[in-house]
């Protein structure tokens, strides 16, 4: 998949690559946090329509994400996202180079990574889609059921299809990302686990509620309908520690990517040896616990990936009482040789991913190290039991 990142000028103005004079091209546009199955399908669908028609797929990829630069704005008098990293999108599902290796893994021709400004998102939906028809040759745009675009989200599937009746220059192919229905998370981030669990057993088909007893526990917590394939219905999930039902959604469990770094190595005198991810991590971080999953690594002479079933710890060190900034440690279950040792990895400074299978156990203070280590063996007997089966 070929990658052209495109940087709007002072009056969101873009300079368009000119791939479109030759071929024309089919497109999905959005910022496909997370490129969950309802992005899958859309991603897909743009892939079948380009090769039935001859014609390039084109994923149009806002990064960051544009609720994170109103949001910004909003705080900050109007001022624009700042181009560095200060300011990292740490509610965002995947980092920007995650997404475009999924979104590759669909089909995909071409990415256009279009960095969201105040001045790009002013534009009406008219204006972009007459930027795509004239610039890239718009053929077909693929979009969602709900898909929106343009300024205030006024261009819907119906304004735009309208567009597409009134001047015949592309069409419009409508593909229902939204999955089974529509799903209750809190109005608040930050609800109580309680309020929480009380909106999944609304959510759960198989609770054996009423629909009274739906309602009433509804009206509890203030909350909003989210579509079930949503990337803020995972963000909820995740946030809840519920990382199997996340998969379900993602089609895949869900990852976050870092760089290891030292650490204290208490892991490796409780026998433990742990990879702390703990700088640079892209990727939305579940809630505070332990679970079975998967870590990663590259090799980087031959590009091989190779995975290790890893007990992953999120959270601060709650029995030693160092009430430091959230970490993320994998013990990575090495393979053994004849004799029953394990090879040793090393992973300094190397950028691996978590992957998030299944949650363990919360994180609980263990009144000594002792405590602690017979907690980590049945951990780990665990993580390879649920590893074997993944």
């Amino acid at each position: 998949m070929k990658i052209t990142t495109l940087i709007p000028d002072t009056e969101g103005m873009l300079a368009w690559p000119p791939f479109g004079q030759n071929k024309r091209t089919v497109v999905a546009v959005g910022s496909f946090d997370g490129v969950h199955k309802g992005h899958q399908a859309v991603l897909r669908r743009a892939v079948d329509l380009a090769k039935s028609y001859g014609a390039i797929s084109v994923a149009i990829v806002f990064d960051p994400r544009p609720s994170v630069v109103h949001e910004y704005a909003a705080s900050h008098d109007g001022q624009e996202l700042p181009n560095d990293q200060e300011y990292p999108d740490t509610d965002a599902l995947t980092g920007i180079d995650r997404r475009l290796k999924l979104i590759e893994a669909t089909g995909i021709e071409h990415a256009l990574v279009v960095r969201y400004t105040l001045e790009f998102g002013a534009k009406s939906y008219q204006y972009f889609l007459g930027q795509m028809v004239g610039k890239i040759g718009l053929h077909t745009l693929v979009i969602g059921k709900d898909g929106r675009m343009g300024a205030g989200r006024a261009g819907d599937v119906k304004a735009i299809d309208s567009v597409a009746q009134a001047t015949r220059m592309f069409q419009v192919d409508v593909v229902d990302d939204r999955g089974p229905g529509e799903v209750r998370i809190p109005l608040d981030e930050n609800a109580s686990p309680e309020a929480a669990a009380e909106l999944a057993r609304v959510n759960d088909p198989d609770s054996g509620l009423t629909k009274a007893e739906r309602r009433a526990l509804s009206k509890k917590t203030p909350n909003r309908l989210v579509r079930a394939w949503s990337s803020s219905y995972v963000r909820f999930l995740l946030s809840q520690g519920r990382v199997k039902a996340a998969s379900d959604i993602l089609g895949r469990p869900h990852a976050v990517e870092g760089v290891v770094i030292g650490g204290k190595q208490r892991g490796r005198t409780l026998g433990f040896p742990t990879a702390n991810v703990a700088k640079d991590v892209h990727g939305y971080m579940p809630a505070d616990g332990v679970y079975a999953g998967w870590l990663i690594d590259t090799d980087p002479q031959t590009g091989e990936e190779r995975r290790y079933a890893s007990a992953i710890s999120i959270g601060t060190k709650e029995t030693f009482d160092e009430p430091e900034a959230r970490v993320l440690e994998a013990y990575a279950i090495a393979p053994v040789d004849a004799d029953g040792n394990a090879e040793w990895l090393d992973l300094y400074d190397h950028t691996v991913r978590a992957e998030f299978v299944e949650f363990l156990r919360p994180q609980v203070h263990f009144d000594s190290a002792e405590a602690l280590v017979d907690e980590l063996k049945r951990n780990v007997e665990q993580t390879k039991a649920i590893c074997a089966q993944a």
